[in-house]
């Protein structure tokens, strides 16, 4: 039986952070699926299409790691794939009320799905996709935020704009 476990996300765009919360989790289970949500109730930058694909490009080097979109609840996407552990990473107190709140609503809907928590290392802990976004719409340098695959593909775009 392999230990699977799914780390959902917008991922709009995936950052450093969240290659690092991959990182650690990787360690610890024989496969993971990062799930790229298309229902996010926010405006994404990128489309899912793109988000999916820049996932793809920053975690080909993580052999048990797997990219994926998915749409609708992700309980019931981690049902549809068989896992029963949610990943999902903590940087501050606003992100643990938010995280608590989405856990415990997974919790009553499917018990059965635990979720599992990361911080992040130190150098990451400030970092998210709305602090990349707001470097890029101000046309700052996102060198240090993002995967080098995802950093070029951004570019790349840009500049065919």
């Amino acid at each position: 039986m392999t230990n699977l476990a799914i780390y959902p996300g917008t991922f709009d765009p995936i950052t450093n952070g969240h290659l690092n919360i991959v990182e650690k989790a990787s360690k610890l289970f024989d496969k993971i699926i990062v799930a790229v949500a298309n229902d996010t109730g926010k405006n994404s930058l990128f489309p899912l299409a793109e988000r999916t694909d820049f996932c793809k490009k920053a975690l080909q080097d993580f052999p048990n790691v797997e990219v994926e979109s998915f749409t609708g609840m992700i309980v019931n996407y981690a049902k549809l794939r068989k896992s029963s552990t949610l990943i999902r990473g903590l940087r501050a107190v606003s992100d643990f009320e938010y995280e608590l709140q989405q856990s415990l609503t997974n919790k009553k809907l499917s018990p059965e799905i635990e979720t599992i928590f990361f911080l992040p290392d130190f150098k990451n802990l400030y970092l998210s996709s709305s602090i990349v976004r707001q470097i890029l719409s101000l046309g700052g340098d996102l060198q240090d935020f993002i995967p080098k695959a995802v950093y070029t593909a951004i570019l790349n775009k840009m500049e065919k704009r």
